[in-house]
């Protein structure tokens, strides 16, 4: 197979590591000139790509490539989430034109189930096209939902055990909050993302696993009512004289006017309501049995673009599943997704594998039921387990320029338009 040039996109939400998914494409493409040509990014995503918008990345300084490793979030190339669906063929056919014009015979696609779909969908389009494309996803999601039950498809997804990690170390910070200001404000509530799938609030306990605090972990898996929260909350009143809440956004509390995003997700902090705000307000207007009130916390955005807490583990992952990607590509041809394994045994460590895109395409792994306590407010150690490992035990070493963090600055590069202008069929009125 003659060289060909190289599109790696992001889609959805990011997280702290996804950039070195990224430099893992750029550097290991490098590696290999006889295979791949100009690797370009599609800025925002598919957008970008459909927009002809693709950022030379081969063409950047190398310290710029280098920074990606300790750049969050999504900032350097940017993300989307629009979906390309079925029915768009328009779309579609415009992102065969695209490749084509600018000889692409490589596609890279970081992102999560959702993503995982579109990566397939482009892949078996050209197939039908004629167009010599491979197509590999590259996964990503804090939400640690994609794949299955099971977890014989993918172990977790990087950007999962950095997010598990801001909430192990920050419960300890909430805790000496509430500790001290438990006379006035015995009750702290606090909101993790997730969507409804309760990864990111299970991993507080990973913040206290000899379950010393007195917190509550209320995933949207509980199947408890608001009410029923609110008397364990006074149970620990009674018990201790204060009490943490770790509340999931899709927790069920009613009506939240929701916003969804066009994958038809639930965008909770976009939404009129939040949990967090509700359950406060449930518990004050009710009635707690201390002196003061509840209060609330809502971390946001914070979770996944807060590069201080990243894990180590985390990021190493990250590179390597990109570089499995590449190597995947090479090798094996086109409809995979590299994947990352765990390996069996006392001492943690992992394999780097493939998986079809259609299994994992569109696919959403389940909190496991046998994860969450008998009382439906905590985890279980087995979670524990499971998740200690992918949170590291060192801190991340972030470039600091003139006492700030120094990101990477991808920019300009860009290369030139050979398709008439497009407007995306979501977009047209």
């Amino acid at each position: 197979m003659r060289k060909k040039n190289v599109v790696v996109a992001q889609s959805g939400g990011p997280s702290p590591v996804i950039n070195n998914s990224l430099r893992a494409v750029v550097e290991t493409c490098r590696e290999f000139p006889d295979a791949f040509g100009t690797v370009y990014a599609g800025e925002h995503g598919i957008e970008g790509i459909l927009a002809e918008q693709l950022i030379d990345l081969t063409s950047q300084p190398e310290e710029e490539i280098n920074l990606l490793r300790t750049t969050p979030a999504a900032g350097a190339i940017g993300t989307c989430r629009y979906k390309l669906k079925e029915t768009q063929t328009d779309d579609f056919n415009r992102v065969i034109d695209v490749f084509k014009s600018h000889d692409i015979g490589f596609f890279f696609y970081i992102g999560g189930n959702d993503s995982m779909d579109t990566a397939s969908k482009i892949a078996n389009l050209a197939a039908q096209k004629g167009l010599e494309l491979i197509a590999t996803g590259i996964p990503k999601t804090i939400d640690n939902d994609v794949g299955d039950s099971g977890f014989k498809l993918i172990d977790h997804t990087p950007g999962y055990g950095s997010v598990a990690r801001y909430w192990a170390l920050n419960i300890q910070n909430l805790n000496e909050e509430n500790k001290g200001s438990s006379p006035a404000d015995p009750v702290i509530v606090v909101q993790a993302m997730g969507r409804k799938i309760g990864f990111i609030p299970a991993s507080a306990r990973l913040g206290d696993p000899e379950r010393k605090i007195p917190m509550l972990i209320v995933t949207a898996e509980s199947g408890i009512s608001i009410g029923e929260v609110a008397e364990k909350v006074n149970g620990s009143l009674l018990k201790h004289g204060r009490s943490i809440v770790v509340i999931s956004e899709g927790f069920n509390v009613g009506d939240i006017g929701e916003v969804k995003d066009s994958f038809g997700h639930t965008q909770f902090s976009s939404s009129r309501l939040t949990v967090e705000q509700i359950m406060v307000n449930y518990l004050n207007e009710n009635g707690i049995k201390a002196r003061g009130a509840a209060r609330g916390n809502l971390p946001g955005t914070d979770q996944r673009h807060n590069m201080i807490y990243a894990s180590t583990v985390d990021l190493d992952e990250a590179y390597n599943v990109g570089r499995k990607a590449v190597f995947i590509a090479m090798e094996e041809g086109s409809g995979y997704m590299s994947t990352i394994l765990r390996k069996p045994g006392g001492i943690y460590s992992v394999d780097y594998d493939r998986v079809p895109l259609e299994k994992v395409a569109n696919s959403e792994r389940k909190f496991p039921e046998n994860w969450i306590s008998k009382d439906r407010t905590d985890v279980t150690d087995d979670f524990v387990e499971y998740a200690k490992p992918l949170i590291g035990e060192d801190w991340v070493s972030v470039p600091l320029v003139n006492g700030i963090q120094r990101f990477a600055r991808i920019g300009g590069g860009y290369a030139e338009k050979k398709c008439a202008q497009y407007i995306p069929q979501a977009y047209r009125k």
